[in-house]
């Protein structure tokens, strides 16, 4: 049975990713932030399985609950199959980079850069010795050119940064049947976040060309296909679903 490592996977974007991994017979360990009532409600979804399910408080703007984390997954399954990184902070307020204080500046580089070299420190090798691995990352639409996203810049760095990132790994690991790609979802918020496809379709929107808003479904079946054995010829992307919504210029 194939194993997944699921950052932030109880609500949101990733609480949908959780389920599909679940229902799609992985294993799954999942992490959470502070919201425990989150937490064991997805374990109550799955108590019938809970063999298969696994949740593991942490911070990974923390090296050492990072470190943790992945120590607790392996044991878990005895090993970690794929990485999904859908963890990362986002600063709300707008924002110009001058007016950022230094802990929010760094807070945004070690939530969605640093935590992500930390698991890959700690993950990559386990998937070395298994020949295989599937890695996910998550940023935004345009980052794989490097855009300027007003009032967004700690956030687009560190995001922009983390494409660079996964592209390398992707090369550099390709050998040992491991692939990395990102997810770049749209303009997907409050409850679309933990939404269905179908959910969205029964409500119209006409802010986006497709006429519905994005789910937490849409992006958890792109993590899917990207985690499919037979998707290792897409490796070094940047999967953009956004549902042909300009995100960054939409205030324009």
């Amino acid at each position: 049975m194939r194993h997944a490592l699921l950052t932030a996977g109880t609500k949101g974007l990733g609480l949908q990713v959780a389920h599909a991994l679940l229902q799609n017979g992985y294993s799954v360990t999942v992490t959470y932030f502070s919201d425990e009532a989150a937490a064991k409600a997805l374990e109550r979804a799955w108590r019938d399985q809970s063999e298969r399910l696994q949740v593991v408080q942490a911070d990974v703007t923390k090296k050492e609950d990072v470190q943790r984390v992945v120590e607790e997954a392996y044991s878990f399954a005895h090993r970690i199959d794929l990485l999904i990184h859908n963890a990362g902070p986002y600063v709300v307020e707008k924002k110009k980079l001058v007016d950022y204080e230094e802990e929010e500046w760094t807070n945004m580089l070690d939530g969605n850069l640093s935590s992500a070299f930390h698991l890959l420190k700690n993950v990559v090798p386990i998937m070395r010795n298994q020949r295989y691995g599937r890695i996910v990352t998550y940023g935004f639409q345009g980052a794989d050119s490097a855009p300027g996203w007003v009032y967004r810049s700690a956030y687009a760095a560190a995001k922009v940064g983390l494409v660079s990132l996964m592209k390398t790994v992707s090369i550099e690991e390709a050998s040992y049947g491991i692939t990395a790609n990102m997810v770049a979802p749209g303009n997907i918020t409050g409850g679309m976040k933990e939404a269905t496809i179908e959910e969205a379709r029964s409500k119209k929107d006409n802010e986006t060309p497709i006429g519905r808003s994005g789910t937490g479904e849409d992006i958890a079946r792109t993590v899917l296909f990207l985690c499919e054995e037979d998707a290792d010829m897409v490796t070094g992307t940047v999967v953009e679903v956004t549902g042909g919504v300009d995100v960054i210029h939409r205030y324009r």
